[in-house]
């Protein structure tokens, strides 16, 4: 097998953590060297015994010892844009940590700049296309099981120690990190566009601070068993001390409602911090009806007229961060991809509609208003036609 040149953008947690996948899954690596003034991803490397290879002090410094089979941007939201344009012009295969981009102003931007010019490979780590669970579910659909998509019901609750993680992470600040709905369930939202192959055409949202906010009195500091709570990770990068008292500015909490093009109605409901966790998907069709319990990795389907009992699938190999084998099979279709053998499961479209969609979601948040969302598509449509 060909061993991987790499080089890597952002050697945060979540790009380790691929980094490790790949490395699990059988690829040969060779990580030549990153960039990154705090590198938290390095004691996660050195569990799997993987070299980090060389620290260097700017892109372009890292870049200039090419060639490399895949560049790998793992780097905080807000700074995606600028490293995708750097990595083009490398000219390197690209694999690129969602969001793509953080704001509707760099989507379009990005738009016009695939439509003028070829770019190299480009691959978004939108890990849940590649799990097992989600691709039965995207089958189930596409084979008409179900009938014509009605209503979908879906949430992602967080536990405690996740949700005081993102409110002491980076991803604590807008100017970061987007929103809270963009950098934890944009994975959902693109997931939701491909099952009903259509766009929303209006979404309404509420949601705010009410959880990890330095005017409760009433927050415990240890579990039941007397560990400590909020502080079991590394905060990372520009990282707060404490869940309660940092400078967060996104939501902790939120619901949306989604009126797609094609007809279909989904209700999102998302906290972070339940004590019973839970990413759900309850599909409701003209014909039958599938519900996708991805924290327990199990499915389960039955017929609308089906008086048996429903078929259930347990695909088991549950972890604690509830990808559940994701990661490495994500990896799996990355090498794939790579090799000419397989498509990469989501394009880089998707990614931007994905975005586009919670962006759109958390703008009917701060406005408290019902968002029609035909002019966004409009001018996301004709950035994608217009060569700058």
């Amino acid at each position: 097998m060909k061993t991987y040149r790499i080089a890597v953008i952002g050697l945060g947690q979540r790009i380790a953590h691929v980094l490790r996948a790949m490395d699990e899954v059988g690829w040969k690596l060779n990580v030549a060297g990153y960039v990154d003034p705090r590198p938290v991803g390095l004691p996660i490397l050195a569990e799997r015994d993987i070299a980090p290879g060389m620290s260097y002090p700017s892109i372009k410094a890292l870049f200039a010892d090419g060639p490399f089979d895949l560049v790998m941007i793992g780097s905080p939201n807000h700074l995606h844009y600028e490293h995708l344009l750097a990595a083009f012009e490398a000219g390197y295969p690209i694999f690129a940590e969602k969001p793509i981009v953080r704001t509707q102003e760099e989507t379009y931007a990005l738009a016009r700049h695939l439509a003028a010019k070829k770019i190299p490979p480009l691959h978004i780590g939108l890990v849940m296309r590649s799990m097992p669970i989600v691709r039965e579910t995207i089958a189930r659909v596409d084979s008409g099981q179900l009938g014509d998509l009605v209503s979908m019901d879906a949430t992602e609750h967080l536990p405690p120690e996740h949700g005081g993680y993102l409110a002491r992470n980076w991803r604590r600040k807008e100017e970061w990190g987007g929103s809270y709905f963009l950098d934890k369930v944009c994975h959902d939202f693109d997931i939701f566009g491909r099952l009903t192959r259509a766009r929303p055409l209006r979404v309404a949202s509420f949601g705010g601070k009410r959880i990890f906010n330095s005017s409760r009195t009433d927050v415990a500091r240890t579990y039941s068993d007397g560990s400590p709570a909020y502080a079991m990770r590394d905060a990372g990068w520009a990282g707060a001390n404490d869940a309660f008292h940092s400078d967060m500015d996104v939501a902790d909490h939120q619901t949306a409602i989604v009126e797609y093009s094609g007809g279909m109605q989904l209700s999102f409901h998302s906290n972070s911090h339940v004590s019973l966790g839970e990413r759900r998907w309850y599909i409701a069709g003209t014909s039958g009806t599938l519900i996708a319990d991805l924290v327990r990795n199990k499915l389960m389907v039955r017929g609308a007229m089906d008086k048996n009992k429903p078929e259930r699938i347990d695909y088991a190999g549950r972890t604690d961060d509830n990808h559940n084998g994701a990661d490495q099979a994500m990896a799996t279709d990355l090498l794939a991809a790579l090799e000419g053998r397989a498509p990469f499961p989501v394009t880089v479209h998707d990614s931007m509609e994905a975005g586009l969609t919670v962006m759109a979601i958390d703008r009917a948040m701060r406005e408290r208003a019902l968002i029609d969302c035909t002019s966004m598509w409009e001018d996301y449509d004709a950035a994608r036609a217009i060569a700058t």
